[in-house]
């Protein structure tokens, strides 16, 4: 008996140390929300190119370093998800996102309007300047939209 006190012990202990999946976690609260927000998402295969790379690093700084407020607010939230986990091929498909691509989803009374900047990201994604600043028109303009 104490053996198997030990074992369930040590599942629950065990259970409780292990990383959460943010992916899992980004549908959800993606796949849940009826508050009128902004997702900027950025969806990525398990391998890379450079400019795959640069797409989420200047997308993830224009969100924090112009838009600390309405993340705070929770108007906006950035979202990573890997197309190439088990668990994120609903989202994916959803989107339509078979690698890398990039996503403006706007949730607004309880729908989804979902703003494909993919051919933008690779075209500007490696220039963090020039990806920035319309990147931050384009949240602006959708955040206004609310």
């Amino acid at each position: 008996m104490r053996t198997l006190t030990f074992l369930f012990a040590l599942l629950f202990a065990l259970s409780g140390c292990q990383p959460a999946d943010k992916s899992v976690a980004a549908e959800m609260s993606i796949a849940t929300s009826s508050i009128n927000k902004v997702e900027l998402i950025d969806f990525y295969g398990t391998h890379r190119c450079v400019t795959c790379e640069a797409i989420e690093e200047n997308a993830k700084y224009t969100v924090e370093h112009f838009f600390k407020d309405a993340v705070k607010e929770g108007k906006l939230s950035f979202v990573t998800i890997n197309v190439d986990e088990e668990a994120n091929y609903d989202m994916a498909e959803k989107f339509e996102a078979t690698g890398t691509a990039l996503f403006i989803n706007v949730v607004k009374d309880g729908t989804e309007q979902h703003i494909d900047l993919t051919t933008f990201a690779f075209e500007k994604g490696t220039d963090k300047e020039v990806f920035s600043e319309e990147l931050k028109a384009k949240l602006e303009q959708q955040l206004k939209s609310l």
